[in-house]
This record gives C-alpha cells, structure tokens and sequence, in this order.
C-alpha cells in the first residue's frame, strides 16, 4: 500500500511540474478568462501588467497568405511601446481550412473556433490573429475592408485583399499597409477610439464611430478602407498614433 501510495505522489508531482514548465497554454480553453466579449472589453488587461504580465499571440494563416515577418516585428515593438507587457510572444501557425473567396464574420468566428489554440491564462494574455485568402463580404463598390476586430482578443486581416490593394496603391509597400491595418485592428482591441478606453479629451469620430477625427491619426476611418487608404499611407510610412489617443491609453493603464 505504501508503495501504491508513493507511486501515486509521485505521478500527481510530475504532472504539475510539467504544468508549470508550459510558456503557453496550447490546446483546450481551460482558462475562466472570456474571449468572446466585445471589441475593447479587454482593453486595460492588454494595456496594463494589473492582471496580465505577458502577452501571446497566435497568428493562424491560410496557405499563401502568411503575414511579413517585418509586420509582426512592427506589432511586437508597438505592443512593447503602449503596453506594460514584460513578455510579447509571437507564434505563426499554417491552418488548413476549406478556403473561401468570400468571407462573413460569422465564417471568420467559426474558424477561430475551430483552430485557436492559446487562451489566456495565469499570467498570460492570449489574443487571436488571422490572416485569410478572399475578401470580407462587407466589400461595397466604395468600401474594401482590409481588418477587422471581431471580439475582445481577436482581428481577421483580409490579406489576399491587402496584397491587391497593395499593388493598386503607387508608392505603398505591402510591409507598410499591412502592418499599418495590423496596428490599426490592434489598437481596437485596446479600446480606441471610445471603444472600451474613455476618451481623456473628446475625439471620436461621429460619423464613423470608434475612429479619430486627426487624419493623419493611425485611427482614421479611411486607414481599414482598401478603397482611400492610399493618401493615409505612403512609402515606409505607417500612420502613428496622435496625440489624443495615446492620452486614452495612457489614461487607461498604458504607456
């Protein structure tokens, strides 16, 4: 019996040992920590080290469409600007999906569902990026959307429509349209504008809700508009954040 015992101990001791010796936490969402609230609910946990220290994102993209390395090194060195993160992890992984020329949100949901991953737990954030062939059926004659944040701790890029807008636009590399959609999708999730981090001095757009009235803002309207964003975005350019904004961030636990 003592042997049986012993055995036991033994058996519960390595398997929480190992439990803790896992960076990330893959496979089934054992956290109790919710990722299908709306865009912003998760601001300040993002923002601030108040409940979360590290961050993890995963990255899922359909063959041929896998995001720059350049633009999630311009996401890292964001998060590590305005966030108070000490750990920004970065995971790509290739998903097999049934691949569709056309997109809902609802289609979008389902495979994240279907293939996330990383949730968040202890200690550590999780947020879920996609990167998918086709286009968004929001697309109108006037409206191309190249992004979307869809939930507290997740954004889809439309990257076959961003590779296509990219070549449309004279003078704009993929890398800076891109990485500039990524940021700006991101910067939802962190709550701008008004969108789950109070405005310090007013400056929503009213006409175009959770956006920046400042043009030259990295929050504009026209920056997830494949059809306009060209003015917004020129050469190595990616739009910065202005003034109004990062007092919001600030304000709400960031840097």
């Amino acid at each position: 019996m003592k042997n049986i015992i012993k055995s036991l101990l033994l058996i519960f001791f390595l398997t929480i040992s190992c439990a803790k010796d896992d960076s990330v936490n893959n496979g089934l969402n054992n956290s109790n920590y919710t990722f299908k609230q709306q865009v912003g609910y998760s601001a300040n946990d993002i923002l601030s080290n108040n409940k979360f220290t590290d961050i993890y994102i995963e990255v899922m993209y359909v063959d041929g469409f896998k995001p720059s390395a350049e633009t999630l090194t311009n996401l890292k060195n964001f998060i590590g600007s305005r966030t108070y993160k000490s750990n920004i992890i970065i995971e790509e992984r290739l998903i097999n999906i049934v691949l569709k020329p056309v997109y809902s949100m609802e289609d979008v949901r389902s495979i994240e569902d279907a293939n996330r991953s990383i949730f968040s737990f202890e200690n550590q954030l999780a947020i879920s990026a996609l990167f998918l062939n086709g286009k968004s059926t929001s697309d109108t004659d006037t409206t191309t959307i190249l992004g979307t944040s869809y939930r507290n701790t997740s954004f889809v890029i439309f990257e076959e429509t961003i590779k296509t807008t990219a070549n449309n636009i004279l003078g704009s590399s993929k890398i800076t349209l891109e990485s500039t959609v990524v940021l700006h999708e991101f910067c939802h999730l962190l709550g701008l504008v008004n969108l789950g981090t109070n405005m310090v001095v007013n400056h929503e757009d009213v006409s175009h809700s959770a956006h920046c009235t400042v043009e030259n803002c990295l929050m504009y309207y026209l920056i997830e508009n494949g059809k306009n964003i060209g003015h917004w975005v020129k050469d190595t350019q990616i739009p910065q954040l202005d003034a109004y904004c990062i007092d919001d961030l600030r304000a709400n636990g960031g840097k």
